[in-house]
């Protein structure tokens, strides 16, 4: 009697899923290039072909994912922005303080970077006009995104209301953009663990209870912000 095999089809992968599949990773393997090679050498002193033969790609290959090495920047810092999207979807959605923390102690997904390619990144802002036109536009707008999360707080009585919600993200970007910078600088400890210990410091000036706010008593007799020293 024959015997009969009853051959089971591989489920076979759709052709265009697998095509955006490996541009993904093409894209991917030319960022993580890029990122590694800003750290060793300098934005600056990087230039596009150093990427693609890091990334083991024909050079104009680059040109199909990035326009401009400055794109590669532009995609940094959008990644960051996703990470204050993250948490103002959480903070929509469950305790807004806990967010926040998150948000503050990962630095907007910078603590697991090196301090090298922060460095890197910052003498960028500092030395190209464009990419620093492209870190304005990407402040403002997480400094929009953090506004909304402190609304969210204010709204539910988590945090204080006598100071405006853009005023607080304002203020609250800029030490945490002044940890980082610091930390790039001088990484004698995880960035992580310094963030943590500013986020101790900087909660209960955000608290509704206006007896661990000291700021708030002193900012009926302040001085108008335009008469400032």
């Amino acid at each position: 009697m024959a015997s009969h095999t009853v051959s089971i089809p591989r489920k076979q992968t759709p052709r265009g899923d697998r095509r955006e599949r490996r541009r993904a990773e093409t894209r991917e393997r030319l960022f993580r290039a890029a990122l590694d090679l800003f750290a060793k050498r300098g934005f600056l002193e990087t230039t596009v072909e150093d990427i693609t033969e890091a990334a083991d790609v024909g050079k104009g290959t680059f040109f199909n994912y990035f326009p401009t090495k400055e794109h590669v920047l532009a995609t940094f810092g959008a990644q960051r922005l996703a990470e204050i999207e993250r948490a103002r979807d959480r903070a929509q959605n469950g305790p807004v303080l806990s967010a926040l923390r998150e948000l503050a102690i990962d630095l907007a997904g910078q603590a697991k970077e090196s301090p090298a390619l922060l460095r890197a990144i910052y003498a960028a802002h500092a030395s190209c006009a464009p990419v620093r036109a492209e870190l304005q536009k990407r402040l403002k707008t997480g400094r929009n995104l953090m506004t909304e999360v402190f609304e969210i707080a204010q709204d539910r009585g988590e945090i204080r209301r006598d100071v405006p919600a853009s005023e607080l993200a304002r203020l609250t970007q800029v030490i945490l953009l002044g940890v980082a910078v610091a930390w790039a600088l001088n990484p004698d400890s995880s960035l992580r663990s310094i963030a943590e210990d500013v986020w101790a410091l900087l909660l209960p000036n955000l608290l509704a209870d206006k007896k661990q706010n000291p700021r708030s008593a002193r900012s009926r007799n302040a001085a108008p912000r335009g008469k400032r020293l």
